[in-house]
């Protein structure tokens, strides 16, 4: 492989790189100089400990749209957030409607409920770019319907879905959306609290630029999913039962305190450029790459231009894996191949047999990368 210098690291959706000096310097600063767990003691490590995890839930609640705080909880990951949303909220016999854009992070625990007996579920389609009909969510509907839960873009074309349509849709009658914003929060503004969901699960390592080990759980006021997790909290502990504030119920365990300062600096970073412009930024070079991509001979793009900086490809004669391996031994471009954990999105891209390749554009990308995306693929193909 080429040296590090010349890596064109193009695989952002999955975990942004590189992070910003910030970033890097605050989980340092946090792993070396604090060390202590949040919440638990009153020596100076353990306030400062704690004083990360505020700051990281403010940073949260603004990006959110200017929520209340206190109703921002900060679990381990996404996957673990959107569980417990999505366990703690179900009751026995509801309807619950989900996509067909949609990521396993959701689909999993919604189909183990439904085989489990549980819930009953609905898959509503989507079109060969990964949008969803919100007219599909009101034909879906039963009196039992529950709970609408969905993917804000879809993290394989990138598509937005109309979640202030889909949630008036749902909330007149009376049910709650779960949003997964994994691929939408940092790169897409929101401009109305919490997209207009009820509940939102982010990851801090994607396009909030921090690093794994931290993840945004928001419920509005009123939603009060049952704990996944019981267990110490830092207070009441003198009682076996869980705690009734909404935050303590939530975290259980240990927090991580460096991921927490590194989302924290992250946030910050976002908030001094814009969420606007970072993201509008990292549209341009994924537009580029996606017009570029599409005057290669053989190379059909499956990706819209105002979503997440997302483009997924194919190119005729060559499975996607192979294409991908070829990028990286032979121009140091590194891209993600196959199904990207979205299991029924492909049999609506026309790509269920092997997936697409696809390429995500980050803020630290630049219009080199694009020309070595391009390069590389022509070569490819001729």
């Amino acid at each position: 492989m080429a040296e590090s210098r010349s890596r064109r690291y193009l695989d952002n959706a999955a975990t942004s790189w590189p992070k910003p000096d910030e970033v890097i310097a605050a989980w340092n600063h946090a792993a070396i100089r604090v060390g202590a767990t949040a919440g638990r003691a009153a020596y100076r490590e353990a306030v400062d400990a704690d004083a990360i995890r505020h700051r990281a839930r403010a940073a949260a609640a603004r990006l959110l749209g200017g929520v209340d705080p206190d109703r921002v909880a900060l679990p381990a990951g996404c996957t673990l957030a959107l569980n417990m949303a999505i366990h703690g909220l179900v009751k026995p016999g509801d309807h619950v409607i989900a996509t067909a854009a949609d990521h396993n992070a959701t689909l999993r625990p919604l189909r183990w409920l439904e085989r489990a007996g549980a819930i009953s579920l609905e898959i509503l389609p989507c079109d060969g770019l990964g949008r969803v009909d919100p007219a599909s969510v009101s034909a879906a509907w039963r009196p039992a319907t529950r709970l609408v839960v969905l993917s804000h873009a879809s993290n394989v074309t990138g598509a937005l879905q109309d979640v202030p349509a889909i949630a008036a849709i749902a909330h007149d009658r009376g049910g709650l959306v779960i949003l997964d914003a994994a691929q939408s929060l940092g790169q897409v503004p929101c401009d109305v609290p919490g997209f207009a969901a009820d509940v939102v699960a982010a990851p801090a390592h994607k396009w909030l630029l921090g690093t794994s080990g931290a993840a945004i759980l928001w419920c509005r006021d009123g939603v009060e999913p049952t704990p996944l997790v019981q267990g110490g909290t830092g207070s009441a502990s003198d009682s076996l039962d869980m705690p009734e504030a909404f935050i303590d119920r939530l975290e259980a365990g240990t927090p991580d305190v460096p991921a927490l300062a590194a989302f924290a600096a992250a946030s910050g970073w976002l908030e001094e450029r814009g969420v606007a412009a970072v993201g509008d930024g990292c549209r341009r070079l994924a537009a580029d790459a996606a017009a570029r991509l599409r005057e290669c001979r053989g190379v059909a793009v499956k990706s819209v231009a105002d979503g997440a900086p997302i483009v997924s490809f194919t190119v005729e004669g060559y499975a996607p894996a192979d294409v991908a391996t070829v990028l990286e031994t032979a121009a140091c471009v590194q891209v993600r191949s196959g199904f990207h954990c979205a299991a029924l999105v492909h049999e609506h891209l026309g790509t269920r047999h092997d997936g697409t390749v696809r390429a995500s554009f980050g803020p630290l990308n630049t219009d080199d990368d694009v020309a070595a995306l391009v390069a590389a693929v022509a070569e490819v193909v001729n």
